[in-house]
């Protein structure tokens, strides 16, 4: 339910009333019960709760298996490198 302003045309009254969308505006002042207009308010901003909020939060499931996929390591198969030597043991004389 919105939040609406109002404002008394006779004695400059300000309130706000917390009312849903399809009740009547208010149009008696409960101060002087002069007549009372409804005010355009600028609404309220989004509010952000949490740890983060990024422009790919909320991508689509199909960018986001594409993406995943892309991240994965390619598996080289088909090497040419040959495999490590092993490391030469020093012989031991005995004189």
């Amino acid at each position: 339910m919105p939040t609406y302003e109002y404002e008394c045309t006779q004695c400059a009254h300000r309130f706000e009333k917390f009312q849903p969308i399809t009740t009547e505006p208010i149009k008696i002042c409960p101060v002087c019960q002069g007549t009372v207009r409804r005010l355009i308010g600028g609404g309220s901003g989004i509010i952000f709760k949490g740890s983060g909020f990024y422009q790919t939060d909320y991508r689509s499931s199909a960018y986001q298996k594409k993406a995943d996929a892309d991240k994965k390591p390619v598996k080289k198969s088909d090497s040419k490198t040959p495999p490590p030597a092993s490391p030469s043991t020093p012989s031991k004389d005995k004189s």
